[in-house]
């Protein structure tokens, strides 16, 4: 017998995959009547020495991605089949943030990403949230490849 997902997160990051990763959510979230949580980090660290207005970055970044993202949310709003629905932005260093203000204190049972296309280098020195969510997560983790792959 398949596990029901009755929590699912989705990890939200501005890249190729996005809307891919929002359209299997919100299918997922269908097939299971589930509770659905889109969440997505701002890199503060770009930002730390400037004494940025962190919460306004976060409106910001909210507004852009709903607006992305419009089509795909408006269907999902509508769907009488998914539980519930949010959507967070939150400032930080993007896995601690992501793993300890959005994905822990959600506690789903499947937890969706993006793969990012990042060059050798740049992987080497700075990891992949998908392989570190694949790698810490106690619950599974769905990383969906862009569709021209």
């Amino acid at each position: 017998m398949m596990t029901q997902y009755k929590r699912i997160f989705a990890a939200l990051d501005g890249g190729s995959t996005q809307e891919a990763v929002a359209k299997r959510a919100a299918l997922l979230a269908h097939y299971n009547n589930a509770d659905l949580l889109f969440g997505h980090v701002i890199d503060s660290v770009p930002y730390e020495a400037n004494g940025i207005d962190f919460a306004a970055l976060c409106r910001d970044g909210k507004e852009n991605l709903e607006r992305e993202l419009s089509g795909v949310f408006k269907e999902i709003r509508e769907d009488h089949d998914i539980k519930s629905v949010e959507f967070k932005v939150h400032a930080g260093r993007i896995t601690d943030t992501l793993v300890e203000s959005l994905i822990e204190p959600f506690k789903p049972d499947l937890v969706i990403c993006g793969a990012r296309g990042l060059s050798n280098i740049k992987y080497a020195l700075v990891g992949s949230v998908s392989t570190f969510l694949i790698r810490n997560m106690k619950c599974d983790v769905l990383v969906v490849k862009p569709e021209d792959e």
